[in-house]
This record gives structure tokens, C-alpha cells and sequence, in this order.
């Protein structure tokens, strides 16, 4: 947590104030959607995508100052995340989230769908009211992308085909589109229509990829992490290790591989062996080359403004996305 505190020390006030309009802006005359969104605010998370949206607004500033276009950004950012999160668990079926029951486990599925969407709609209407156009189209595009990554990952699981060019375009639209939009939200707050906005907007993504990355690795580790080590394998979902050592196994070994992935994913003992099985192939020491291509590309990008606390934040970001232990 040390790390995350030395991050968020240059935009702490920004952070704080944030939190307030955030608190704010999903207000309803609702009494049980004031309940359901006060436990939301509740029971948040890190808030890595405010945290991005503030460092960048506060990087390209002339006066390192931000205005009220990044707070509303950082706010919309927030609240279509937070609307997609609650569709997710309703998707998944999943009672936990970061610890705590889930909107649906505590109100069941209807509620959990009609909050989500009025979430989404939330957002949508703070830019529309505050004419912020662009900085609606930049996270329309996410929500976008955010679906079509999410099908086309459900639709290459039935066959276990993907190779690793799909498998990019899987992460970039499922998980690197949403930090490449925060971070691109942040510059365009600042400095509409500059090129910063899409310099950043890559920045952005190539972390998204870094962490998803990550993300996959973490499936194949001893140590608790908060989800069961081989869960991507039960669930057949094709990540960077598995693709890998598929494409370099002998004919036999793939299909082995692919029978347990296919027809054994509930056995924990093979799941295990199909785990040693990628390890054995180079799996993930080839992920991990690549997860360190992304950083290191993303790190360069930063390198072309001025050395500040904020860019010394997105460098300590980034470094923290491979790092983490969960």
C-alpha cells in the first residue's frame, strides 16, 4: 500500500475533492438507489482510474492546476466503471467483489442490471449537461471496445483458437481501453485537441496490456492473490502463458492440453498439470517478456515531458502494475 500513498501524494487534494463530487454525482431521489450507491462509494477500491485521469491533467498543465472538465472526466471514468463492474458480477455470477458481497448477492440480478444502468447513464448525462463532447466520445469508444473485447473473448473460448494477435486485441479492448481512456480523458481536460491526448491515450493502453499480463500470470502462481491460482484454465479462458505454450508443444502435448482445458477443468489435479505443463514450455517466462516490452515502451512515452512530481507518479504507476502481488 506504501507504493500506492507515494503515487497518490501530488493529487491528494485533487483525490479528495473528487471523492466528494463523485459521492455527489450518483445522487437519485431514489431512497433504495441512494442505499445501494452509498455502499458502492463504501466499499471502493485503490481508484487507479481517477488517480491517472489527475497525474496526466496535472503533468500537461501549464500551472500543474486542473480544472472542473477533470474532475467531471474523472467522475464519468469512474461511474461507467463502476457500471460495468456491477454488470460483470451479474454476468459471472459472482457474490464477492473486492472482498465484499456484491450488488447482486445483497439485492439479486434486476436491481444489480437497473443500477448499472443507471450508472452508465449518469455518466453519460454529466458530460451531455456540461457539454463535454469529447471527452464523451473518448469513453463511449471505451464502453464500446470494452464489449466487443468481452465477445470476442467469449467466442474464441468455445474453439480454443486464439493466437497471440487475437489474444492482443482480446486485452487491448477488454482491459487496456478503459486506463487508455482515463488517461487520455486527463489530457484532453487540460489540452483539447492536442496530440498529447493521443500520445497519452497510448501511454495508457500499453499499461492496460502490462497488467492484463500480469493479470494472466498471476494464474499460474503459488500465492494467494485473491483469485484461485488456475481459475483462467477452468473457466477456458485462452491467456498469454497457455497460447504460448501451446503453439510450441509437441502435437501430443497439445492435445492434451487442450482435452484437459476442454473436458477436465474441474479437476484440480489435472488443472495442476496442465500448469506445470506451460510452465515447463516457457509459458510464462515468455509472457513476462512481453508484459516488460509493454512497461518499457509505455516508460519511453513518458520520457518526452518534463520531469515532474506527476510524470515521477505515472512512472511509479507504471512500475506498480508489474509489481503488485494482487
Amino acid at each position: 500500500m506504501k507504493v500506492v500513498a507515494q503515487i497518490k501524494a501530488p493529487i491528494l487534494n485533487e483525490m479528495e475533492t473528487f471523492e466528494e463530487k463523485f459521492s455527489g454525482s450518483m445522487s437519485s431521489n431514489v431512497a433504495l438507489l441512494n442505499r445501494i450507491t452509498h455502499y458502492i462509494v463504501k466499499r471502493k477500491g485503490k481508484q487507479m482510474r481517477p488517480m491517472f485521469v489527475f497525474l496526466v491533467a496535472k503533468m500537461l498543465s501549464e500551472n500543474n492546476t486542473v480544472n472542473e472538465r477533470t474532475f467531471r472526466g474523472a467522475s464519468v471514468i469512474e461511474l461507467i466503471h463502476t457500471a460495468t463492474l456491477v454488470h460483470d458480477d451479474v454476468v459471472d455470477d459472482s457474490n464477492m467483489r473486492r472482498g465484499f458481497f456484491s450488488i447482486n448477492a445483497l439485492w439479486k440480478n434486476k436491481i444489480a442490471v437497473l443500477v448499472g444502468d443507471y450508472l452508465l447513464s449518469k455518466g453519460l448525462l454529466l458530460s451531455i449537461d456540461n457539454e463535454d463532447f469529447d471527452l464523451l466520445k473518448i469513453i463511449s469508444v471505451a464502453v464500446r471496445e470494452m464489449s466487443e473485447g468481452e465477445l470476442l473473448q467469449i467466442e474464441k473460448a468455445r474453439k480454443l483458437d486464439i493466437s497471440e494477435d487475437i489474444y492482443y486485441e482480446i486485452i487491448r479492448q477488454k482491459t487496456a481501453t478503459l486506463i487508455a481512456a482515463c488517461c487520455s480523458l486527463g489530457a484532453a481536460s487540460v489540452k483539447p485537441n492536442s496530440k498529447d491526448v493521443e500520445t497519452l491515450r497510448k501511454f495508457g493502453e500499453l499499461i492496460g496490456m502490462a497488467f492484463q499480463i500480469k493479470d494472466d500470470l498471476f494464474d499460474y502462481g503459488e500465492t494467494a492473490i485473491g483469485k484461485p491460482t488456475g481459475i483462467d484454465i477452468k473457466e477456458q479462458k485462452m491467456t498469454l502463458p497457455l497460447i504460448y505454450a501451446l503453439n510450441n508443444a509437441s502435437s501430443e502435448d497439445k492435445k492434451w492440453i487442450i482435452n484437459s482445458v476442454k473436458n477436465h477443468n474441474k479437476n484440480k489435479t489435472r488443472v495442476k498439470q496442465v500448469i506445470n505443463k506451460v510452465k515447463e514450455l516457457n509459458g510464462l517466462a515468455y509472457a513476462e517478456k512481453k508484459m516488460i516490452a509493454f512497461k518499457t515502451e509505455a516508460l519511453q512515452l513518458l520520457q518526452q515531458y518534463p520531469e515532474s512530481d506527476y510524470r515521477h507518479s505515472l512512472e511509479l504507476m507504471v512500475n506498480y502494475v508489474i509489481d503488485r502481488k494482487k
